[in-house]
């Protein structure tokens, strides 16, 4: 079943288009989850970017299956998992949470996506939410936020990378969590990193998903969720192994300082901790 703000719907409700008096957000999701029902094939989505400028693609009913079997398989979820949607549904990452409900017949909440999406959720349990950083750190600025993502048994968090001083705090969570690497051409992602292991972040491919480097160390990613095909990105990566990287940054960003490669977000981690002595609360200039 799906909750809208504060209204339920069954799967068999939703498929026959019984959509109430839900407001304009709610609807757009309800929407969606109807087409998904009645087994629409095709979606289109904007990219953020990873692979090129900013454009509109198709995606195909069954890369979206794809993304959420292989998230499914790595966690272990079993059906009537209790899930949370925080995120902007209209948005690749907000739909993935909607198709996974339906595909792992879970039990899915969706509320607004703000800074803080546990004001009113601090005694409530959940198997599974995806966040982005500003939401974890607005949550963990208060006990009662922290009280809140303590109930949660699988957190994953995307969109941008964890500064190393949130790392720090969500190591202290009891359950798992994970930083997420995905684009919207492979439909979310296709690798986690488990943000309590000590070291860099080191990026693990999901099931079925195969990974290479370019002759620049740029990732390439073959996958079922990305429609089985090579799919070439911005992102340079040290390989570890066939199925495990780490990510150095995005090589339209690198600094050729005579003849050595600097990736400027390996420096800003590597100086946050200045920065946060000499010039607190201020992130740049």
């Amino acid at each position: 079943m799906i909750t809208f703000g504060t209204t339920t719907f069954t799967l068999n409700q939703i498929q026959k288009g019984d959509e109430k008096q839900l407001s304009q957000f709610y609807r757009e999701a309800f929407v969606f989850c109807w087409e998904w029902l009645n087994g629409k094939e095709a979606f289109t989505l904007q990219t953020s970017g990873s692979t090129g400028p900013p454009k509109n693609v198709s995606v195909s009913r069954k890369q979206l299956v794809e993304s959420a079997k292989a998230t499914k398989l790595f966690f272990g979820f079993k059906e009537g998992c209790k899930m949370l949607c925080c995120l902007d549904t209209s948005k690749v990452a907000g739909k993935m949470m909607l198709v996974r409900a339906m595909e792992w017949k879970g039990d899915l909440r969706v509320i607004p996506p703000e800074s803080n999406p546990f004001k009113a959720l601090i005694n409530e349990y959940f198997d599974f939410v995806a966040l982005v950083p500003l939401q974890v750190e607005k949550t963990m600025a208060s006990s009662n936020g922290i009280k809140a993502l303590e109930q949660i048994q699988n957190i994953i968090i995307g969109g941008a990378a964890l500064s190393p001083r949130l790392r720090e705090k969500v190591n202290n969570l009891p359950g798992r969590v994970f930083q997420t690497y995905g684009m919207t051409e492979t439909v979310s992602h296709i690798a986690l990193a488990d943000l309590k292991d000590s070291g860099a972040l080191l990026y693990k491919a999901l099931p079925g998903v195969a990974i290479k480097v370019d002759k620049q160390n740029r990732l390439l990613i073959h996958a079922p969720m990305g429609g089985n095909t090579w799919l070439q990105t911005n992102d340079v990566v040290s390989l570890q192994s066939e199925e495990t990287f780490l990510w150095k940054g995005r090589a339209d960003n690198v600094v050729n300082s005579g003849g050595v490669k600097l990736h400027p977000e390996e420096i800003a981690i590597e100086i946050e901790g200045l920065m946060g002595q000499y010039f607190p609360g201020r992130l740049f200039f």
